[in-house]
């Protein structure tokens, strides 16, 4: 009796110990998961991206370019307002545009401006509609009036959005501005004959 006892209790403690090295065993597995996800998690966005060039907003207070068309977008005296479409005008245009948002900005301004206008003179009892050419900062102030007249005849978008548009069309020298600007100088052409009469 007493040497089945011993081997009773021989044989718990060999079942006792093939289980707690199963779990030794075990324990290496629980430990391998957070390597799993951390490889997971390093895998993340490992696909390469193109990265798109970000050009800093050009707009200034002190541009005087931009201080003219901030006050001519301005209605009511809400100069902040005007002064954030023009800032987000410039963040369209760089989404939209292929080049940096300024020299699309001057570039459409350029464009736009007419250097040959009419202005009617009364003569001897008759008006006539005399050729001259325009000065430099009327060129400034037609060209930005005929872009914001082009803006907002557009309609369903905000503001700066078409702000924008008409910006890319005028740089790329289509739209409402540079139809404006070509309508001045075939009126312009057309009245040639009265040139001589700038001088009365």
């Amino acid at each position: 009796m007493p040497k089945t006892n011993v081997a009773a209790t021989e044989a718990a403690s060999q079942n006792s110990g093939k289980k707690k090295g199963g779990e030794e065993k075990t324990t290496p597995s629980k430990n391998s998961s957070p390597e799993k996800n951390t490889s997971l998690e390093n895998n993340k966005g490992g696909g390469k991206t193109e990265k798109k060039t970000k050009y800093p907003n050009p707009f200034s207070y002190a541009d005087p370019l931009q201080v003219r068309l901030v006050n001519s977008i301005m209605k009511k005296g809400k100069k902040t307002v005007a002064q954030q479409i023009l800032r987000e005008c410039f963040d369209e245009l760089a989404r939209l545009g292929d080049g940096d948002p300024m020299k699309i900005f001057e570039s459409a301004l350029q464009n736009a401006s007419p250097s040959m206008n009419v202005r009617p003179k009364r003569i001897g009892g008759a008006i006539y509609q005399i050729p001259m050419e325009v000065p430099q900062k009327r060129q400034q102030s037609l060209a930005i009036r005929w872009i914001l007249d082009g803006a907002r005849a557009r309609k369903g978008r905000p503001m700066h959005k078409r702000l924008a548009q008409e910006l890319l069309d005028a740089a790329k020298e289509t739209g409402y501005a540079i139809n404006k600007k070509n309508e001045a100088h075939r009126m312009a052409q057309s009245n040639k004959a009265f040139a001589h009469l700038a001088k009365y």
